[in-house]
């Protein structure tokens, strides 16, 4: 099979593959569409931890069943699915305290090579996050599953609701699921970004208010009332915003820090803010099997439409022009189809 490899920083190599054969409890899945993310974008910029190079990859992505091994009675060859790349354990510490998302092996048992062929899912993967893709939704929109199950983790438990206020950081592929999944719940949002053509988007499916990242300050206070806004989401991972995404959020009001920055990174935040107002800062790391399942019924149920996120559709052979469209800020994602 055909498979795409981040060989260094900047250049993929395709590469012939055998074709792998499931074992007991593994689904082989012809892959439809592939979506290109911001991590891969870091990875090919610069290198990722969690992307190991000379290696495969690409992790969000759906398809069509076309093997299976042993012991699979949920899906049938010839099923269109839907699928993330991971899955917990279920017996480390820390998924024992249904912390499903910090599972001491989902990263290390993580899928990667999504841009490719096929793609071999394992068993814990297949029993606990693949889902039938119904009818009606393409192979490209399932593909979201994943990112948006993310940002689910990291927006689903604060009890958002119609008329809140939401300031968004950064306006790439993340950052504008977070406004798709904002305004789901009845929120105003308003968001910044570098790019205009992304803002153009962000203002297309539903941002109130869009600004340039020098007027931020000025345009949270204004969107507001002056108070300050109820949720920051920073979707940028760059340590100076982290800083100051506390400055644009009312007293009592809570910021998500969801774009990551580097492990050796230290920030500063201003003491007196976070404790006489009672600024909630909130880490966000990728999600559980329960964000999966709300995130398909999401899509499936067409509660938000994420087409105008996907700004082409390239072949795998055409997959190193993707991501220098992407390296000079050239749309927003794209769909990789072999």
């Amino acid at each position: 099979m055909l498979t795409a490899i981040l060989s260094k920083p900047g250049s993929i190599e395709l590469r012939n593959v055998i074709l792998p054969e499931p074992s007991a409890g593994e689904i082989l899945v012809q892959v439809k569409a592939a979506l290109t993310c911001g991590t891969d974008l870091k990875a090919f910029v610069r290198g990722h931890a969690l992307i190991p190079m000379p290696g495969p990859f690409g992790h969000e992505f759906s398809g069509i069943v076309v093997d299976k091994g042993k012991g699979v009675v949920k899906f049938k060859i010839g099923d269109p699915v839907m699928a993330v790349h991971s899955a917990p354990c279920l017996g480390c510490s820390y998924c024992k305290k249904g912390l499903f998302n910090l599972c001491e092996n989902i990263m290390a048992t993580k899928v990667l090579g999504a841009f490719s062929e096929y793609v071999l899912l394992p068993g814990h993967v297949v029993t606990q996050n693949v889902f039938r893709k119904p009818e009606e939704l393409s192979f490209k929109e399932a593909a979201f599953l994943e990112p948006l199950a993310c940002v689910l983790h990291g927006m689903e438990n604060l009890a958002i609701k119609k008329g809140d206020t939401v300031f968004i950081i950064g306006a790439g592929p993340i950052g504008l699921l977070h406004l798709l999944l904002a305004r789901s719940k009845g929120a105003r949002v308003m968001i910044t970004g570098l790019e205009k053509e992304r803002l153009k988007t962000a203002k297309k499916i539903g941002a109130e208010c869009i600004c340039d990242p020098a007027s931020a300050a000025a345009a949270a206070k204004n969107f507001s009332g002056g108070a300050g806004v109820d949720f920051v989401f920073e979707c940028t991972g760059q340590p100076a915003i982290w800083e100051v995404s506390v400055d644009y959020v009312r007293r009592g009001g809570t910021v998500v820090l969801f774009g990551g920055c580097r492990a050796d990174t230290t920030v500063t935040f201003n003491a007196a803010r976070l404790h006489y107002d009672e600024i909630i800062l909130k880490g966000t790391f990728h999600f559980t099997p329960e964000d999966v399942k709300k995130a398909q019924l999401l899509l499936r149920d067409k509660k938000i439409n994420v087409q105008p996120l996907i700004s082409g559709t390239v072949r795998l052979k055409e997959i190193q022009q993707a991501f220098m469209k992407l390296v000079s800020g050239e749309g927003i994602k794209y769909a990789i189809v072999p």
